[in-house]
């Protein structure tokens, strides 16, 4: 079998970047299919997480301006050379399955290219909010564009959702549920004794930093020996945001932005929390990466994501939607409570292990032998 994902890159750090390089790596490992990865905006970069040597890149080096829409006029002009370089790429590789990872030029193109190929679009995030949008929709171009989504989508053989709640959301009857996976837990688990609360990932205002800013403040009004460290890279307007709420709130001594790292479990490892303030999340790969290190979990309970993971009051503690306050006194209920704060992480390394690569991967091998 001749398998192809196709993305738009995997040199940043991000959880659909780190949920393919476990996903090729376990095939590489456990199977003998042929593996192939096409990006379109890859930039001579190498991959930011660890992939196997087995896997053949392909990028079509569009390189769009990725601060404005794929619809400006500047990347739109843009799309022809992309499908013509997609269309000659997967002619030369022959693909048996394609995996579309975005939701982008490319999700339009392949069903018009790839005729015989089982074509597979995997979906990262929820459409909670976006199907909100569209029942509020009353603009004639935007519901073209829904509708031309909903025709696309039904000419893939297959969706694969993270969870049962977003199938609600689809027009299609072609949707298959298929969580992500943690690739490997390590025998080691965090101490839980250093007073350092931690979390990490795209700096963006999606993940709603500022609410858990807003939280420490509180937080060390009673607790002021711990600290927050805050993994990523992102939108540099909304760092400096950031920057100047903790300045404005006198955190300094107290959160701190450390950027992106390559060792994030070494971070978890030496950290006795996981916090997170996302406004939307579907299946979090680095919750799952935070209960591996044995993390209790304290996180906003945002729709159809963490509540699949995350266990009220076993492994973790699920917090009232964007409410900071609420927020802050689950941190200072399980910072008081150590004997609570280590049995959540106890839980927490024992409930992911339903989620390793050997529970979930075989259901992706089913999908494509079906």
């Amino acid at each position: 079998m001749r398998l192809l994902y196709y993305t738009d890159q995997v040199y940043m750090h991000g959880g659909l970047e780190r949920v393919l390089a476990n996903k090729l790596n376990y095939f590489s490992e456990h199977t003998t299919i042929e593996l192939h990865v096409i990006t379109f905006q890859q930039e001579n970069n190498l991959p930011c997480y660890p992939i196997s040597n087995n896997v053949k890149f392909h990028d079509l080096k569009i390189n769009y301006n990725r601060d404005i829409s794929f619809l400006h006029p500047s990347n739109l002009k843009h799309a022809p050379r992309h499908y013509l370089r997609l269309k000659r790429k997967i002619k030369e590789i022959q693909p048996d399955v394609i995996v579309v990872c975005n939701y982008e030029f490319g999700f339009y193109f392949i069903p018009l290219i790839a005729k015989k190929a089982i074509k597979i679009k995997e979906f990262h995030s929820s459409r909670h909010f976006n199907n909100i949008k569209r029942l509020k929709n009353k603009n004639l171009l935007k519901g073209l564009k829904y509708k031309l989504s909903d025709y696309f989508e039904a000419k893939y053989e297959h969706l694969v959702l993270l969870t049962t709640d977003e199938q609600r959301y689809f027009k299609t009857n072609n949707t298959v549920v298929i969580p992500n996976a943690i690739h490997n837990i390590g025998k080691k688990a965090a101490a839980l004794i250093n007073k350092r609360g931690v979390s990490a990932g795209r700096i963006a205002p999606v993940k709603g930093f500022e609410y858990l800013i807003t939280a420490w403040k509180i937080v060390i009004e009673t607790h002021p020996e711990w600290t927050l460290d805050i993994y990523g890279d992102g939108d540099r307007n909304y760092i400096a945001q950031l920057n100047k709420q903790i300045e404005t709130l006198d955190l300094k001594a107290h959160v701190f932005l450390k950027g992106a790292t390559n060792d994030l479990e070494s971070e978890m490892l030496e950290s006795s929390l996981y916090v997170m303030t996302s406004l939307t999340e579907c299946f979090p790969m680095v919750l799952l990466e935070a209960m591996g290190c044995g993390l209790p979990i304290l996180s906003f309970d945002s729709p159809n994501g963490p509540r699949h993971i995350v266990k009220h009051n076993e492994d973790g503690v699920l917090v009232e939607y964007l409410n900071s306050k609420a927020l802050a006194h689950s941190l200072m209920d399980v910072m008081q409570n150590p004997n609570k704060l280590k049995q959540l992480g106890i839980q927490a390394k024992k409930n992911v292990q339903r989620l390793t690569d050997v529970n979930i991967m075989p259901q992706w091998l089913a999908l494509f032998t079906k």
